[in-house]
């Protein structure tokens, strides 16, 4: 049952958040390429142009923002969940039937998210680096020999673990965050409402202040 359960979430937090990580990776990809483009204006490198992208999408972009979006799509949907099934009384049923609910409904969503959003996260950097690799090829901003090259120049391997530390860190504040306000909902529907939108903000604010932390002791 737990293994059926947490497919099912993996499916529900990683498959069904694929096309909106797309679209916002490749979009963002594309744009730093023409900012970056617009700052070198010819006294710059233009291999600068390629450096920035993955620095940007590797650093910042794809660890932390990705979560945050994701924490509005995946986080609510956990929260309106958790909170429907309380206000109706389906948490206190499987209570009543010797069932752990929270480790029936809470941990599967846990781990999905564990497990599906860093692999998100690093779809993401792949996506918004050829991203902008195609713009800056197809509006002449740089060749893609200087592109390349400012992509391979200077990289350190540890940036990709750094990334990956941080989104592990996200990715389970934000489904226990948004578990949180579900699960204990007290009241009727405008509470269920409630919960998601708390579910939402707390994440992000909680989110933003762990970047911070996590950002001075790695770094």
């Amino acid at each position: 049952m737990f293994r059926k359960l947490l497919v099912q979430e993996m499916g529900i937090i990683g498959i069904d958040s694929i096309g909106i990580v797309t679209l916002l990776a490749s979009f963002m990809g594309a744009v730093m390429c023409l900012q970056t483009a617009h700052q070198v204006g010819g006294w710059i490198p233009v291999y600068t142009i390629g450096f920035t992208v993955r620095q940007t999408t590797i650093l910042e972009f794809s660890p932390t923002l990705i979560p945050i979006i994701l924490a509005g799509k995946v986080g609510s949907n956990i929260a309106s969940q958790l909170g429907t099934m309380r206000v109706t009384e389906q948490i206190d049923a499987l209570e009543i039937m010797g069932v752990n609910s929270a480790g029936h409904l809470v941990l599967p969503k846990i781990l999905a998210g564990f497990i599906c959003i860093p692999i998100l996260v690093v779809m993401s950097m792949f996506l918004g680096i050829a991203s902008g690799a195609l713009i800056a090829i197809l509006t002449g901003v740089s060749s893609m020999a200087d592109y390349q090259y400012g992509v391979q120049v200077d990289f350190k391997t540890y940036d990709v673990i750094y990334a990956l530390i941080k989104t592990s860190v996200f990715a389970l504040i934000m489904t226990s965050v948004s578990a949180y306000h579900g699960y204990f909902t007290e009241g009727g529907a405008l509470d269920v409402a409630r919960s998601s939108t708390k579910a939402v903000v707390y994440s992000a604010v909680i989110i933003m202040i762990s970047n911070l932390v996590l950002t001075q002791i790695l770094l």
